[in-house]
């Protein structure tokens, strides 16, 4: 066996079933999940109707680097979100949700040999840990401050960490705190790429929930505008699950420099990563249509205009730049307050404890819970209903 595997934690809902043994929810409320990201609003039709046309394409073999008209679908999608011109023949492929590619990249970008270094955020997408492990690398976790509203604390890293860094994993918007880069950071970070040689994988599956008239900022944006068109050392994935409510579809997009598109692609091609055909064209339809983007953002505006001003009132927490999560302050046992929320409230949540390492004897995640608002409004509104009323319980006595 792999001795690698060894070395990996529990997942962090493995770790939330373990809190909740023994744990009888109270019967006199429906249970109401904030736990898992898993949108839950309607698929829209035109795409379930684009997978179910295409369903001749079962009969063919797909090619790892997708169709012509599907990597044009994601060229047009750059240009139309981000004003961006990228080759579609050298600059992008189609991958099967962002949480395989960004495993799958680590495994062609790191050289085991070297000592590597993979840096990350802290809290973070439990992913890039298993990914760095599991290509021989050792993960470094660089904690968000939250009196800078959860921004990644890059300049707490050690120089000799960065000497060692072969690759960084950029989540913005932040999973689990909403926080979206701005163009200082990126410029920041270009400039200590280009002085220690590592890769740049920005995650921005969270990118087309927002909140306010100003779009989160894409890495591959960032680079365009500090005059990097090349997009050096530099890939951004992105994904259908959350802009278009279709996370059993797994699909999305990486795209970014073009020598790093040509060995992720010799990798895939041996990995059988390949999308399939039926896959291809309900993504090419989806790709293409914006309206139900805007319809579906409107959806969680309205959702976190009226849950995060009653939580606001018990917890610590705001509405975050972007994303479907809302990252509370509970002032106590985050561990302690979902599984007590469970029992006598009979709703979920994820504690942020489980979201984040301990480094230097500190947890980032340690007293804040995570909450996903993908339910229909009024389970939200009626959680949330609940969790000020458990708050207040824990007041009172």
């Amino acid at each position: 066996m792999n001795p690698l595997l060894s070395h990996l934690q529990p997942y962090p809902f493995e770790r939330l079933r373990q809190l909740f043994v023994g744990v009888t929810p109270n019967p006199a409320y429906s249970p109401i999940s904030l736990g898992i990201g898993e949108p839950k609003h309607p698929t829209p039709e035109f795409i379930k109707q684009a997978l179910a046309s295409s369903l001749a394409g079962l009969a063919t073999y797909p090619a790892t680097a997708g169709e012509p008209k599907l990597r044009d679908a994601f060229r047009r999608w750059l240009m139309t979100r981000y004003g961006l011109a990228v080759d579609a023949n050298t600059q992008m492929l189609p991958v099967n949700g962002t949480r395989e590619a960004l495993f799958a990249f680590a495994q062609t970008v790191i050289d085991p040999t070297d000592k590597p270094v993979v840096v990350c955020p802290n809290p973070f997408y439990q992913i890039y840990e298993g990914a760095a492990i599991l290509a021989g690398a050792e993960p470094y976790y660089v904690p968000c401050d939250p009196a800078r509203n959860f921004a990644v604390d890059w300049d707490s890293v050690p120089l000799e960490t960065w000497a060692r860094t072969q690759l960084l994993y950029v989540c913005s918007p932040g999973n689990p705190t909403g926080a979206v880069m701005p163009l200082d950071e990126w410029k920041k970070l270009f400039a200590l790429s280009d002085k220690h040689g590592f890769v740049i994988a920005s995650d921005e599956c969270y990118s087309e929930i927002y909140f306010t008239d100003d779009p989160p900022l894409s890495g591959l944006q960032a680079a365009a505008k500090l005059g990097r068109a090349d997009f050096k050392n530099l890939v951004a994935f992105t994904s259908l699950s959350k802009r278009s409510n279709v996370p059993g579809m797994r699909s999305g997009f990486v795209a970014g420099d073009s020598a790093l598109m040509k060995k992720f692609l010799l990798y895939r091609t041996y990995h059988g990563s390949a999308m399939s055909p039926v896959i291809q064209q309900a993504s090419i339809a989806a790709w293409g249509d914006e309206q139900h983007v805007v319809e579906n953002r409107a959806m969680y505006r309205e959702k976190f205009a009226q849950v995060t001003p009653m939580l606001a009132k018990v917890l610590d927490v705001k509405l975050p730049d972007a994303g479907f999560y809302l990252w509370a302050g509970v002032g106590g046992s985050d561990t302690e307050f979902a599984r007590e929320l469970l029992a006598q409230y009979n709703v979920t949540v994820l504690p942020g404890s489980y979201l984040a390492r301990g480094t230097g004897g500190t947890n980032p995640g340690a007293g804040r819970i995570r909450m996903a608002l993908v339910a229909p409004t009024a389970e939200c509104v009626e959680a949330a209903q609940r969790i000020v009323q458990f708050v207040q319980s824990l007041k009172a006595k």
